[in-house]
Formats: structure tokens, sequence, C-alpha cells
């Protein structure tokens, strides 16, 4: 395995093909005691319709098999072994072996579909900044559990800075749903480390919207495990700190964006969270759960309901049904008193805490949505 310290030495001997008339994409596998996973997701780097690539796989310190699963690719990927650094450290040291002209950062717990590199190659042009898809949740089994994001979530496409500087957030998907521009990230590159050694792809995807278009395919083009610890909605146990995190993390975002802004002289909004519903759903999750660890200690659950609804009304692009629900879903849990709310929390949030009555009713509300979805796509059809 090559060392970090032996990374420049390293040369793109792993292509599969040599189309030189068709760019070279990496993929990079970034990869932390992720062994349960791991062959799955470089199998499907190598088993692309596309075979001008390159695959390199960041181990990040991992304390499982993962290395000795990697051994036994041999010259079939660039394995690179690190100490353990978090997220942005591995997408840095997996970005500077690369040569590809279009970069794909790869999750260890997920994997793409067969023709995935094909389509993005298909759908590339010289002005974009990055191509981005849908993607199948899947859970530890590999059998399907949903979208993400979910349908009801505009993939944003083309100049996507204005929304991104007006609303703080625009529709994008997490690492394994983007394909990016080596030129782009050349720009951006390298990833501050200590500041998102996790989340590390809420740095990229919201620099890159500075340096280019972006192209929406809305069909999944690849598979985001869900395993208990990566999405909270799907945990099984409680874990209210993350809520606290979320809410750092996109304080942290906007910093970081206004920064950008400021630098290349953009006018920008003055209060991103105040647009975004996503964030002050998690604020005001983080506050009911967990007050005295709460980030925000001036927010109110009132206040919070309140900027929430300008922010679901007057910024979002939900049909009409999702933002009555989620409106009525601001108000119950901010005027519920503390206990009870925790509680509903707990049982929503956590699908391993509900009672089966709750789970049969957000069954049903579930069904209801898709029904809506169905019936609101055929009328606009006719």
């Amino acid at each position: 395995m090559t060392d970090l310290t032996m990374i420049n030495q390293v040369k793109p001997e792993v292509i599969l093909g040599n189309k030189t008339s068709q760019p070279l994409v990496s993929i990079i596998v970034n990869n932390y005691n992720y062994a349960q996973f791991l062959s799955e997701s470089i199998n499907s780097a190598l088993q692309q319709t596309y075979r001008n690539i390159e695959i390199i796989v960041v181990d990040d310190g991992s304390q499982d098999n993962s290395r000795e699963i990697l051994a036994k690719y041999g010259n079939k990927i660039i394995p690179i072994g690190k100490q353990n650094g978090g997220q942005a450290s591995a997408f840095n040291a997996g970005f500077m072996v690369s040569h590809g002209e279009i970069i794909i950062f790869l999750d260890a717990d997920d994997y793409l579909f067969p023709e995935t590199v094909e389509q993005v190659v298909s759908a590339w042009n010289s002005q974009l900044a990055k191509v981005q898809y849908r993607l199948q949740m899947v859970d530890i089994s590999g059998d399907n559990i949903g979208i993400y994001p979910p349908p009801e979530r505009n993939l944003d496409s083309g100049n996507v800075l204005s929304t991104l500087l007006t609303k703080g957030r625009y529709g994008t998907p997490v690492t394994s749903g983007n394909a990016f521009s080596r030129a782009v990230l050349e720009k951006i590159f390298p990833i501050p480390e200590a500041e998102f050694r996790l989340s590390a792809d809420g740095y990229v995807v919201n620099q890159v919207p500075f340096y280019g278009e972006i192209l929406s395919i809305e069909q999944p083009l690849a598979a985001y495990r869900i395993h208990g610890n990566n999405l909270w909605a799907y945990s099984q146990k409680v874990d209210t700190e993350r809520f606290a995190k979320y809410v750092n993390h996109d304080l942290q975002r906007y910093q970081l964006l206004a920064s950008k802004a400021a630098d290349l002289g953009y006018k920008i909004t003055q209060d991103f969270s105040n647009r975004d519903y996503i964030h002050l759903r998690y604020r005001l999750i983080s506050l009911r759960l967990q007050p005295e660890h709460h980030p925000v200690s001036t927010d109110k659950p009132l206040e919070l309901t309140f900027k929430a609804w300008g922010a679901i009304w007057l910024y979002s692009d939900l049909n009409l049904f999702n933002k009555l629900s989620l409106s009525w879903w601001f108000i119950t849990m901010g005027i519920l008193p503390q206990p009870i709310s925790q509680l509903l929390l707990t049982w929503l949030m956590f699908k391993g805490t509900r009672p089966k009555f709750i789970a049969q009713a957000i069954q049903t509300v579930k069904a209801v949505k898709t029904k809506v979805r169905v019936f609101t796509k055929l009328a606009m059809s006719n």
C-alpha cells in the first residue's frame, strides 16, 4: 500500500482502457473502518461500463481489516494508507494522487451503479463545475428503502450560485452523488482539514458553484447506504448530540459562504439561516431534545417556528402539500410542552424507539404523500 509520504511518486497505472479521446475519470473511495462494505464499493468502480478510469482508495487509518482487503486488489487500484485525519484529509490525499478530468468521491459504504460514469461523461460539458444525481438509499443488506434527496426536494441545475447566496443551500446530494470538474477542484483544494473532519462534501458542494454550472440527473446513479450512523432519520438509537453537530456544521458552512462571497465581490443574504428551513428544522430538534447543549443560546421554540414558516412559504420550492405538512410539524413541535415534544421527536426521528401505532401512522402519512405526488404529476402531464 502506498504511504502518504510517497504520494507524489504514484503514477496513473490503474486506467481501465486507454481511450485518449475520452476524459479520464478518477473514482476516489474514502474509507474508515468500513471493511464490511469496502469490497462492494471498490467492485462497483471496477465494473463500470465506461473504461477510462482510475480507482484510488484512501484508507484513513482504519482499525479493522480494511487494508487486508485492499491488498487483494493488487494493481487494479491505487491504495493510499494514512493516519486517521478525517474525511477532508482523505479527500485531499486522494485528490493529490488523482489525474482525472472528472473526479467522483465515493464513500466506502456506498456503491456506484454500472453505468454511473458513462452517464456522467455523456452529460458532461466544459461549462460544468459538477454533475449531480439522486441516490438510491439501501439498508445494510442492500434492500431499497427510498431515494435521496427525497423526491419532494428539487435537485437544482444551471447557475445555482444565486440560489446558494440567497438561501444558504441549493438542492444537492451527499458525497457519492456528485462528479466534479478537476479544473474547479484545483481552485478550492485543499479542504480545511480541521474544520471539515466530518462532512467534507459540505465544503466542496458549496464552493464549486462559484466556478461553474451544475447539471442534475434525476435518475439514481448510485446507492447511499443507511446503516445507523450516517443518516439521523434512520437511526435505531437516540443520539441527540448529532443535531447540535448539524447545526454547528451549517453555521460553519454559512460563514464559509459569506467569506467566499466577500472575497469574490458577491452580495449575500445577511442571515442564511432564516431562509433555510432544513437548518431551522435541525435547530428546533436540537433545542427541544437537548436544550442544555444547543449551540444557539438565544433560540426559542416559537421564534424558530415563525422563522421556519417564512423560510417554507417564501423561499422553498416545496409543493403545497409539503409546505402545509412541514408548517404543521413546526407549529406542533414549537408549542408543545418540552417533555411531550421530546417524546414525539424521539419517536419520529429514531425509528427503533417507535411504538407500533406511531410506526403505522408514519407509514400512512408516507403513503398519502406518495399518492399526492403521483396525482400531482398526472395533473401536470394533462
